[in-house]
Protein backbone atom coordinates (compact mmCIF):
# COMPACT_ATOMS: atom_id res chain seq x y z
CA UNK A 1 0.00 0.00 0.00
CA UNK A 2 1.51 3.49 -0.88
CA UNK A 3 1.75 5.64 2.13
CA UNK A 4 1.22 8.96 2.95
CA UNK A 5 4.74 9.60 4.95
CA UNK A 6 6.48 7.19 7.40
CA UNK A 7 8.09 9.82 8.76
CA UNK A 8 7.22 11.74 12.47
CA UNK A 9 3.90 13.38 13.41
CA UNK A 10 4.59 16.13 11.58
CA UNK A 11 2.95 15.30 8.45
CA UNK A 12 -0.04 15.15 10.37
CA UNK A 13 -0.27 18.87 11.49
CA UNK A 14 -1.32 22.02 9.46
CA UNK A 15 1.63 24.19 8.96
CA UNK A 16 0.98 27.10 11.45
CA UNK A 17 1.51 24.06 14.11
CA UNK A 18 5.10 22.86 12.81
CA UNK A 19 6.93 26.41 12.40
CA UNK A 20 10.31 25.34 13.18
CA UNK A 21 11.59 27.32 16.06
CA UNK A 22 13.20 30.82 15.94
CA UNK A 23 16.92 31.04 15.25
CA UNK A 24 18.98 33.53 17.10
CA UNK A 25 19.35 35.83 14.41
CA UNK A 26 15.41 36.36 13.99
CA UNK A 27 15.45 36.49 17.86
CA UNK A 28 17.97 39.12 17.56
CA UNK A 29 16.36 41.42 15.21
CA UNK A 30 13.16 41.30 16.72
CA UNK A 31 12.22 42.01 20.59
CA UNK A 32 9.51 40.12 22.86
CA UNK A 33 7.04 43.14 22.08
CA UNK A 34 7.44 42.72 18.66
CA UNK A 35 6.64 39.28 18.26
CA UNK A 36 3.55 39.80 20.18
CA UNK A 37 2.27 42.79 18.33
CA UNK A 38 2.93 40.74 15.22
CA UNK A 39 0.69 38.12 16.79
CA UNK A 40 -1.84 40.55 17.62
CA UNK A 41 -1.84 41.98 14.28
CA UNK A 42 -2.77 38.47 13.18
CA UNK A 43 -5.81 37.81 15.90
CA UNK A 44 -7.08 41.16 14.54
CA UNK A 45 -7.01 40.53 10.89
CA UNK A 46 -8.38 37.23 11.23
CA UNK A 47 -11.49 38.87 13.40
CA UNK A 48 -11.82 41.33 10.75
CA UNK A 49 -12.16 38.90 7.86
CA UNK A 50 -14.23 36.69 10.15
CA UNK A 51 -16.82 39.00 10.65
CA UNK A 52 -16.73 40.46 7.06
CA UNK A 53 -17.37 36.69 5.68
CA UNK A 54 -20.00 36.24 8.59
CA UNK A 55 -21.63 39.54 6.82
CA UNK A 56 -21.24 38.14 3.36
CA UNK A 57 -22.92 34.83 4.11
CA UNK A 58 -25.97 36.62 5.65
CA UNK A 59 -26.25 39.02 2.72
CA UNK A 60 -26.39 36.00 0.96
CA UNK A 61 -29.27 34.02 2.75
CA UNK A 62 -31.03 37.82 2.69
CA UNK A 63 -30.70 37.82 -1.07
CA UNK A 64 -32.43 33.84 -1.02
CA UNK A 65 -35.02 35.58 1.28
CA UNK A 66 -35.64 37.92 -0.99
CA UNK A 67 -35.97 35.70 -3.98
CA UNK A 68 -38.41 33.35 -2.31
CA UNK A 69 -40.30 36.45 -1.38
CA UNK A 70 -40.65 37.39 -4.79
CA UNK A 71 -38.92 41.44 -3.33
CA UNK A 72 -36.00 41.51 -5.84
CA UNK A 73 -37.83 43.73 -8.25
CA UNK A 74 -39.67 45.85 -5.46
CA UNK A 75 -36.78 49.13 -5.78
CA UNK A 76 -36.51 50.00 -9.18
CA UNK A 77 -33.92 52.45 -9.54
CA UNK A 78 -30.03 51.95 -8.13
CA UNK A 79 -28.59 54.91 -6.20
CA UNK A 80 -25.26 53.70 -4.74
CA UNK A 81 -25.81 56.89 -1.82
CA UNK A 82 -29.29 58.05 -1.70
CA UNK A 83 -30.56 54.49 -1.24
CA UNK A 84 -29.72 53.72 1.50
CA UNK A 85 -32.56 56.01 3.01
CA UNK A 86 -35.54 54.26 2.85
CA UNK A 87 -39.21 55.99 2.36
CA UNK A 88 -39.97 58.15 5.38
CA UNK A 89 -43.34 59.20 4.56
CA UNK A 90 -46.14 58.08 2.93
CA UNK A 91 -45.84 60.27 0.32
CA UNK A 92 -42.16 58.26 -0.01
CA UNK A 93 -43.91 54.99 0.08
CA UNK A 94 -46.46 55.88 -2.76
CA UNK A 95 -43.90 57.36 -5.43
CA UNK A 96 -41.64 54.10 -4.76
CA UNK A 97 -45.03 51.92 -5.22
CA UNK A 98 -45.61 53.99 -8.04
CA UNK A 99 -42.32 52.83 -9.58
CA UNK A 100 -43.25 49.29 -9.55
CA UNK A 101 -46.66 49.43 -10.72
CA UNK A 102 -45.19 50.10 -14.17
CA UNK A 103 -43.06 47.19 -14.35
CA UNK A 104 -44.01 43.80 -15.88
CA UNK A 105 -44.06 41.56 -12.82
CA UNK A 106 -47.10 44.09 -10.78
CA UNK A 107 -48.88 44.47 -14.47
CA UNK A 108 -49.00 40.68 -15.27
CA UNK A 109 -48.18 39.38 -11.85
CA UNK A 110 -49.27 41.42 -8.68
CA UNK A 111 -51.78 44.09 -10.07
CA UNK A 112 -54.38 44.72 -7.16
CA UNK A 113 -51.44 45.03 -4.56
CA UNK A 114 -51.93 46.47 -1.37
CA UNK A 115 -49.38 49.25 -0.17
CA UNK A 116 -48.94 47.22 3.27
CA UNK A 117 -48.27 44.34 1.04
CA UNK A 118 -45.85 46.20 -1.45
CA UNK A 119 -44.21 47.59 1.77
CA UNK A 120 -43.17 44.12 2.66
CA UNK A 121 -41.40 43.44 -0.21
CA UNK A 122 -39.93 46.72 -0.23
CA UNK A 123 -38.03 46.02 3.26
CA UNK A 124 -36.46 42.68 1.90
CA UNK A 125 -34.71 44.17 -1.14
CA UNK A 126 -33.87 47.06 0.72
CA UNK A 127 -32.02 45.48 3.59
CA UNK A 128 -30.37 43.01 0.87
CA UNK A 129 -29.23 46.43 -0.80
CA UNK A 130 -27.97 48.01 2.47
CA UNK A 131 -26.60 45.14 3.78
CA UNK A 132 -24.34 45.27 0.86
CA UNK A 133 -23.34 48.49 1.62
CA UNK A 134 -22.81 47.95 5.47
CA UNK A 135 -20.07 45.44 4.37
CA UNK A 136 -17.93 47.73 1.71
CA UNK A 137 -18.35 50.39 4.91
CA UNK A 138 -17.13 47.61 7.13
CA UNK A 139 -14.43 46.71 5.02
CA UNK A 140 -13.49 50.11 3.48
CA UNK A 141 -12.95 51.80 6.99
CA UNK A 142 -11.15 49.17 9.14
CA UNK A 143 -8.92 48.25 5.86
CA UNK A 144 -7.82 52.08 6.32
CA UNK A 145 -6.82 52.01 10.11
CA UNK A 146 -5.77 49.07 9.74
CA UNK A 147 -3.36 50.02 6.58
CA UNK A 148 -2.39 53.25 8.45
CA UNK A 149 -1.62 51.83 11.92
CA UNK A 150 0.79 48.88 10.37
CA UNK A 151 -1.20 45.89 10.47
CA UNK A 152 -1.38 45.29 7.27
CA UNK A 153 1.87 43.33 5.72
CA UNK A 154 2.39 44.54 1.95
CA UNK A 155 1.97 41.35 0.70
CA UNK A 156 -1.42 41.06 1.73
CA UNK A 157 -2.34 44.83 1.08
CA UNK A 158 -3.01 44.11 -2.78
CA UNK A 159 -5.04 40.82 -2.19
CA UNK A 160 -7.69 43.00 0.63
CA UNK A 161 -7.75 45.75 -1.91
CA UNK A 162 -8.64 43.45 -5.04
CA UNK A 163 -11.15 41.61 -2.49
CA UNK A 164 -12.84 45.42 -2.25
CA UNK A 165 -12.93 45.83 -6.11
CA UNK A 166 -14.62 42.91 -6.43
CA UNK A 167 -17.61 44.12 -3.71
CA UNK A 168 -18.14 47.30 -6.01
CA UNK A 169 -18.45 44.75 -9.15
CA UNK A 170 -20.65 42.61 -7.08
CA UNK A 171 -23.27 45.67 -6.72
CA UNK A 172 -22.72 46.55 -10.17
CA UNK A 173 -23.56 43.45 -11.17
CA UNK A 174 -26.54 43.18 -8.79
CA UNK A 175 -28.38 46.16 -10.64
CA UNK A 176 -27.47 44.41 -13.89
CA UNK A 177 -29.37 41.24 -12.33
CA UNK A 178 -32.49 43.35 -11.25
CA UNK A 179 -32.59 45.50 -15.07
CA UNK A 180 -33.26 42.48 -16.68
CA UNK A 181 -36.88 42.34 -14.78
CA UNK A 182 -37.99 45.94 -15.35
CA UNK A 183 -39.21 46.05 -18.93
CA UNK A 184 -40.04 42.97 -20.87
CA UNK A 185 -39.65 40.19 -18.03
CA UNK A 186 -41.93 39.70 -14.96
CA UNK A 187 -38.94 38.13 -12.81
CA UNK A 188 -34.96 38.63 -13.52
CA UNK A 189 -32.85 36.71 -15.71
CA UNK A 190 -31.74 33.36 -14.37
CA UNK A 191 -28.51 33.70 -16.17
CA UNK A 192 -27.93 36.68 -14.54
CA UNK A 193 -29.23 35.17 -11.19
CA UNK A 194 -26.49 32.58 -11.24
CA UNK A 195 -23.83 35.24 -11.86
CA UNK A 196 -24.45 37.62 -9.55
CA UNK A 197 -25.26 34.15 -6.43
CA UNK A 198 -21.56 32.98 -8.28
CA UNK A 199 -19.86 35.97 -7.90
CA UNK A 200 -21.11 36.28 -3.78
CA UNK A 201 -19.57 32.44 -3.50
CA UNK A 202 -16.18 34.08 -4.88
CA UNK A 203 -15.93 37.15 -2.81
CA UNK A 204 -16.85 34.76 0.03
CA UNK A 205 -14.23 31.72 -1.17
CA UNK A 206 -11.65 35.02 -1.17
CA UNK A 207 -12.57 36.14 2.02
CA UNK A 208 -11.93 32.86 3.62
CA UNK A 209 -9.05 32.06 1.62
CA UNK A 210 -7.12 35.33 3.05
CA UNK A 211 -8.76 34.33 6.22
CA UNK A 212 -7.36 30.72 6.60
CA UNK A 213 -3.77 32.22 5.21
CA UNK A 214 -2.89 35.04 7.81
CA UNK A 215 -0.30 34.56 9.14
CA UNK A 216 0.39 31.20 7.90
CA UNK A 217 3.80 30.15 6.10
CA UNK A 218 4.42 28.20 3.58
CA UNK A 219 5.16 24.31 4.04
CA UNK A 220 8.28 22.92 2.81
CA UNK A 221 7.00 20.00 0.75
CA UNK A 222 3.53 19.51 0.16
CA UNK A 223 0.53 17.02 -1.25
CA UNK A 224 0.28 18.12 -5.02
CA UNK A 225 -2.23 15.62 -5.55
CA UNK A 226 -4.57 15.67 -2.49
CA UNK A 227 -4.56 19.47 -3.91
CA UNK A 228 -5.88 18.83 -6.67
CA UNK A 229 -8.20 16.46 -6.01
CA UNK A 230 -9.49 18.60 -3.54
CA UNK A 231 -9.41 21.37 -5.93
CA UNK A 232 -11.75 19.82 -8.18
CA UNK A 233 -13.93 18.38 -5.29
CA UNK A 234 -14.42 22.44 -4.48
CA UNK A 235 -14.78 22.81 -8.51
CA UNK A 236 -17.43 20.15 -8.73
CA UNK A 237 -19.28 21.93 -5.52
CA UNK A 238 -19.39 25.63 -7.08
CA UNK A 239 -20.80 24.14 -10.37
CA UNK A 240 -23.67 22.07 -8.35
CA UNK A 241 -24.35 25.75 -6.63
CA UNK A 242 -24.63 27.70 -9.46
CA UNK A 243 -27.09 24.67 -11.07
CA UNK A 244 -29.16 25.53 -7.63
CA UNK A 245 -29.11 29.43 -9.14
CA UNK A 246 -30.60 28.10 -12.28
CA UNK A 247 -33.45 26.24 -10.35
CA UNK A 248 -34.20 29.07 -8.10
CA UNK A 249 -34.06 31.97 -11.20
CA UNK A 250 -36.04 29.45 -13.09
CA UNK A 251 -38.24 28.54 -9.65
CA UNK A 252 -37.69 24.42 -11.06
CA UNK A 253 -38.35 23.52 -7.05
CA UNK A 254 -41.78 24.20 -7.73
CA UNK A 255 -42.44 21.88 -9.70
CA UNK A 256 -41.40 18.00 -10.46
CA UNK A 257 -41.58 17.80 -6.34
CA UNK A 258 -40.99 13.77 -6.43
CA UNK A 259 -37.62 11.62 -5.41
CA UNK A 260 -36.40 9.89 -6.41
CA UNK A 261 -38.06 9.69 -10.07
CA UNK A 262 -39.20 13.02 -12.07
CA UNK A 263 -42.46 11.56 -13.49
CA UNK A 264 -42.43 8.12 -12.95
CA UNK A 265 -38.71 7.67 -14.41
CA UNK A 266 -35.32 8.30 -13.08
CA UNK A 267 -33.87 9.63 -16.47
CA UNK A 268 -37.56 11.79 -17.39
CA UNK A 269 -38.90 12.60 -20.96
CA UNK A 270 -38.54 15.89 -21.81
CA UNK A 271 -35.56 16.84 -20.79
CA UNK A 272 -34.45 17.87 -24.38
CA UNK A 273 -37.46 19.65 -25.52
CA UNK A 274 -36.01 23.23 -26.26
CA UNK A 275 -33.82 23.61 -29.55
CA UNK A 276 -31.35 24.19 -29.75
CA UNK A 277 -30.41 21.51 -27.31
CA UNK A 278 -28.04 23.50 -24.92
CA UNK A 279 -30.52 25.59 -24.37
CA UNK A 280 -32.22 22.96 -21.99
CA UNK A 281 -29.21 23.04 -19.49
CA UNK A 282 -30.67 26.73 -18.92
CA UNK A 283 -34.08 27.39 -20.16
CA UNK A 284 -35.81 23.74 -19.71
CA UNK A 285 -36.83 23.64 -15.72
CA UNK A 286 -37.11 20.19 -16.15
CA UNK A 287 -33.49 19.86 -17.19
CA UNK A 288 -32.24 21.95 -14.73
CA UNK A 289 -33.98 20.29 -11.98
CA UNK A 290 -32.62 16.99 -13.38
CA UNK A 291 -28.97 18.27 -13.83
CA UNK A 292 -29.39 20.15 -10.16
CA UNK A 293 -30.14 16.35 -8.97
CA UNK A 294 -27.50 14.60 -11.11
CA UNK A 295 -24.83 17.18 -9.45
CA UNK A 296 -25.98 16.54 -5.73
CA UNK A 297 -25.32 12.98 -6.56
CA UNK A 298 -21.60 13.64 -7.67
CA UNK A 299 -21.16 15.84 -4.76
CA UNK A 300 -21.92 13.03 -2.58
CA UNK A 301 -20.26 10.44 -4.27
CA UNK A 302 -17.36 12.44 -5.09
CA UNK A 303 -16.85 14.06 -1.33
CA UNK A 304 -16.85 10.28 0.25
CA UNK A 305 -14.41 9.27 -2.78
CA UNK A 306 -11.90 11.92 -1.77
CA UNK A 307 -12.09 10.81 2.08
CA UNK A 308 -11.67 7.50 1.41
CA UNK A 309 -8.54 7.79 -0.92
CA UNK A 310 -6.83 10.04 1.71
CA UNK A 311 -7.57 7.57 4.21
CA UNK A 312 -6.51 4.66 2.70
CA UNK A 313 -3.40 6.12 1.38
CA UNK A 314 -2.07 6.75 5.02
CA UNK A 315 -3.01 10.71 4.66
CA UNK A 316 -2.32 13.25 8.17
CA UNK A 317 -5.44 12.67 10.54
CA UNK A 318 -6.22 16.66 9.74
CA UNK A 319 -6.81 15.93 5.87
CA UNK A 320 -8.82 12.76 6.37
CA UNK A 321 -10.94 14.55 9.30
CA UNK A 322 -11.49 17.37 7.07
CA UNK A 323 -12.56 15.20 4.32
CA UNK A 324 -14.61 13.22 6.30
CA UNK A 325 -16.32 16.55 7.81
CA UNK A 326 -17.05 17.11 4.17
CA UNK A 327 -18.87 14.35 3.00
CA UNK A 328 -20.93 14.61 6.21
CA UNK A 329 -22.02 18.05 4.78
CA UNK A 330 -22.89 16.93 1.79
CA UNK A 331 -25.01 14.37 2.66
CA UNK A 332 -26.89 16.03 5.23
CA UNK A 333 -27.35 19.06 2.35
CA UNK A 334 -28.37 16.35 -0.02
CA UNK A 335 -30.99 15.16 2.33
CA UNK A 336 -32.00 19.00 2.93
CA UNK A 337 -32.64 19.34 -0.82
CA UNK A 338 -35.11 16.22 -1.14
CA UNK A 339 -36.72 17.48 2.03
CA UNK A 340 -37.14 20.79 0.27
CA UNK A 341 -37.97 19.45 -2.79
CA UNK A 342 -40.61 17.31 -1.39
CA UNK A 343 -42.35 20.01 0.03
CA UNK A 344 -41.86 22.56 -3.07
CA UNK A 345 -39.70 24.89 -0.88
CA UNK A 346 -41.23 26.15 1.49
CA UNK A 347 -39.38 29.82 2.55
CA UNK A 348 -37.38 28.24 5.71
CA UNK A 349 -36.41 25.04 4.08
CA UNK A 350 -35.25 27.17 0.95
CA UNK A 351 -33.11 29.12 3.15
CA UNK A 352 -31.97 26.07 5.09
CA UNK A 353 -30.96 24.58 1.89
CA UNK A 354 -29.13 27.72 0.81
CA UNK A 355 -27.20 27.70 4.36
CA UNK A 356 -26.25 24.27 3.98
CA UNK A 357 -25.04 24.70 0.18
CA UNK A 358 -22.75 27.43 1.66
CA UNK A 359 -21.44 25.18 4.61
CA UNK A 360 -20.43 22.60 1.86
CA UNK A 361 -18.20 24.97 0.04
CA UNK A 362 -16.78 26.71 2.90
CA UNK A 363 -15.89 22.90 4.23
CA UNK A 364 -14.31 22.17 0.82
CA UNK A 365 -12.64 25.77 0.42
CA UNK A 366 -10.93 25.28 3.60
CA UNK A 367 -9.72 21.11 2.91
CA UNK A 368 -8.66 22.35 -0.27
CA UNK A 369 -6.80 25.17 1.87
CA UNK A 370 -5.70 22.58 4.35
CA UNK A 371 -4.53 20.20 1.27
CA UNK A 372 -2.20 22.52 0.20
CA UNK A 373 -0.48 23.52 3.52
CA UNK A 374 -0.23 20.34 5.44
CA UNK A 375 3.53 19.08 5.04
CA UNK A 376 4.12 15.92 3.99
CA UNK A 377 6.95 13.67 6.08
CA UNK A 378 10.27 13.37 4.77
CA UNK A 379 9.67 9.64 2.64
CA UNK A 380 6.40 11.15 1.55
CA UNK A 381 8.11 14.53 -0.09
CA UNK A 382 10.86 13.11 -1.73
CA UNK A 383 8.10 10.76 -3.76
CA UNK A 384 6.23 13.55 -4.06
CA UNK A 385 8.77 15.84 -5.56
CA UNK A 386 10.34 12.78 -8.18
CA UNK A 387 6.69 12.33 -9.67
Amino acid sequence: MRQWGSGPELSSRPRAAIRPAMSSTAAMAGSKSEVAMKARHVRTLRLWLGAIATLIVAMILIGGATRLTDSGLSITEWQPILGAVPPLNEADWTQAFEAYQKIPEYTELKRGMSLDAFKTIYWWEWAHRFLGRLIGAAFFVPFVVFWLAGYIPRTLLPRLIGLFLLGGLQGAVGWYMVKSGLVERTDVSQHRLAAHFGLALLILGYTLWLLFGIGERPAAARSRSAAWVGGLVLALIFVQMLAGALVAGLDAGTGFNTWPLINGAFVPSGLGEVSPWYLNLFENPLTVQFDHRMLGYAVVVAAFGQALWLAVGGAPPTLVGSALVLALFAVLQATLGVWTLLLAVPIALGLAHQAGAIAVFAASLYHFWLARCVALSGARAQTEASA
